[in-house]
């Protein structure tokens, strides 16, 4: 992206853009109160905005960069519709998986479609159709559209919204290495597109959720109110908490699960006293000499029991997958298992209990655990001689301080917004809805299939969380709505404003797209607005500078302030766009 080649000259008088002085009550953070004050965008419903002139100009350029980078790596851009049919979801087992945020409609004859949450079963639909030979293998096809999702609870503007612009693309392919390569080349691709948009970011290691596979990487913009919390290192590694395994410490010296506790287990009156917290302060112990014991039941109605030590959180990914179809006991089922909610542990649990434990916990030759009874606990519980672990596996939620498991070092954290996404899907939704091409050797099999998502909206308010200050947006120069704005500060005066139209206008001529500030409005305003709005550099005229023949330029991201000869400040100001563009690799 350099100067453009067409001359963008906007003046604020005419200007659909109405900012707000108040901040408004349903914006909590920073993204949304701004995109809201400085008109770029008004809610319709709950999770659902129109865009506004200089919001949409944003958009647009966030669309830009991601399809320069698309075509770049040779993806090929189509639409599809957003209207999905039913039975296309149906063929992949989504329509009844995918759960109450799949917006579902009937059409007059009856007939069922949904609003697309995202596109993998209508793509697969129509390459099947289509592509038959692996002579026509790799081919990959992305769109910009429209996406419907019900959240059950929008909030933080574009950050969770039920309808959101996104790219994804969708990749087929005759062998494993082959979809190897391309995944390798779009997560390069969004690198340089976090990089573009002037994002601070991370990839990290992530759950492929309700879209499938294996293997998938998620892009993080750094920022405090970022939904998700991330673990990473020195070493380059990093992984969302909830995918993130722990590199567990080595046990301790001499002692093992078999080994024998110092003492002989024996049960402790603890009336009332159903927490860990409760237990470490009457105890005066600190919460990780406890073990928690959490029960879930299996859809063959199997009892198992995570067990983790007192001071973490059981990460309900990891324990999926040690026990697949399992569920935490809602608080009338304890009962039917006969055990006694708040004092549950593995000594003592009924028969045929499944006791799967974390690995930290290796070595630990006596635990204190609930003793399955009201009001009691057991103390020096030895695993191997008091009762056995059937499993021991990674269920603890990673945190900062954890062995990185990468490397020796220890993990750091951060909170993050998920900007985009790389799938390897592998042969999910070829085989469900019987994808196949027909391979070199002669013989069909189903297309290998990668997927990647890039939220344009999303990434619109990752970038202003990232960017902005008390005063308002402080835009990267690759996304702003407009490069530069030009600032008189009396419109109906003849030496002064005729100054001002001439900078506006070399400005525009030389490809920089620029605003002028006619309104009939106070100095303040002016500034107020434009540091609200986030015009990148600001040139102001003003009478004594027009006198003095001197036009001062402002940075808005750092707030520096220099004076440029009027006859040099059109030029200077180009030169600062495309120095700005080129940092950023546009």
């Amino acid at each position: 992206m350099s100067l453009g080649s067409t001359r963008v000259a906007l003046h604020a008088s005419v200007l659909y853009a109405p900012t707000l002085k108040e901040v408004p009550a349903e914006a909590e953070i920073p993204s949304h109160r701004l995109m809201l004050r400085a008109g770029l965008i008004r809610k319709t419903a709950a999770g659902i905005y129109s865009f506004l002139p200089l919001g949409y100009r944003s958009v647009r350029k966030v669309e830009q960069i991601v399809r320069e980078e698309m075509d770049a790596i040779g993806c090929q851009e189509l639409l599809l519709p957003i209207v999905q049919p039913a039975e296309l979801w149906h063929e992949s087992g989504r329509w009844s998986d995918y759960g109450p945020e799949l917006a579902r409609l009937t059409d007059r004859a009856g007939r069922e479609f949904c609003l697309g949450p995202t596109h993998e079963e209508i793509i697969t639909s129509l390459v099947r159709n289509e592509v038959r030979s692996y002579r026509e293998l790799p081919l990959s096809l992305y769109q910009i559209n429209m996406k419907f999702r019900d959240e059950m609870r929008p909030r933080f503007g574009l950050l969770r919204g039920r309808e959101f612009i996104m790219k994804d693309a969708y990749s087929f392919h005759a062998d494993q290495e082959s979809l190897r390569r391309h995944y390798d080349e779009q997560a390069e691709a969004y690198g340089r597109i976090c990089d573009r948009l002037g994002l601070e970011w991370r990839a990290v290691e992530a759950d492929s959720g309700q879209i499938g596979g294996k293997v998938t990487k998620e892009f993080m913009a750094l920022a405090d109110n970022g939904e998700a919390e991330i673990v990473y290192c020195a070493c380059g590694w990093a992984a969302n908490v909830e995918a993130a395994a722990v590199r567990t410490p080595d046990p301790v010296t001499g002692s093992d699960e078999t080994g024998e506790p110092a003492a002989e287990m024996h049960k402790v009156h603890t009336p009332g006293i159903q927490t860990i917290a409760e237990l470490a302060h009457a105890f005066r112990r600190p919460e990780h000499d406890f073990v928690k014991s959490m029960a879930a039941s299996t859809e063959d109605g199997e009892l198992v029991l995570f067990c983790i030590p007192g001071d973490r959180e059981l990460n309900p990914l990891k324990a999926a997958l040690a026990a697949p179809g399992a569920e935490l006991l809602d608080e009338d089922q304890f009962e039917a298992y006969g055990i006694s909610r708040g004092f549950i542990g593995p000594a003592g649990a009924p028969g045929n209990t499944r006791v799967i434990a974390d690995r930290s916990l290796v070595g630990r030759s006596a635990w204190v655990t609930g003793a399955n009874e009201t009001d009691y606990h057991l103390f020096d519980a030895a695993p191997g001689r008091d009762f056995v672990v059937d499993e021991w596996a990674d269920l603890i939620t990673a945190r900062a301080g954890d062995g990185c498991p990468a490397c020796d070092g220890r993990m750091l954290s951060a909170r993050g917004i998920e900007v985009s996404q790389v799938f390897q899907l592998g042969t999910k939704y070829s085989e469900a809805m019987s994808a196949t091409f027909n391979a070199e050797d002669g013989s069909e099999r189903p297309f290998i299939m990668g997927c990647y998502g890039v939220g344009i909206t999303r990434s619109l308010a990752a970038v202003i969380e990232q960017h902005n200050d008390e005063n308002g947006i402080a835009w990267p120069m690759s996304v702003a709505p407009v490069q530069a704005a030009v600032i008189p500060l009396a419109v109906g005066d003849d030496v002064l404003y005729p100054v001002a139209e001439r900078i506006f206008g070399q400005l525009a001529d030389a490809g920089v797209e620029t605003l002028i500030d006619d309104r009939d409005e106070r100095p303040g305003v002016k500034f107020a607005d434009a540091d609200l709005i986030g015009y990148p550099i600001q040139v102001v005229i003003g009478k004594k500078g027009v006198t003095a023949g001197i036009a001062e330029i402002k940075i808005r991201a750092t707030g520096e302030r220099h004076e440029a000869p009027i006859e040099k400040a059109a030029e200077q100001v180009v030169a600062m766009v495309r120095e700005e563009l080129s940092r950023l690799g546009c």
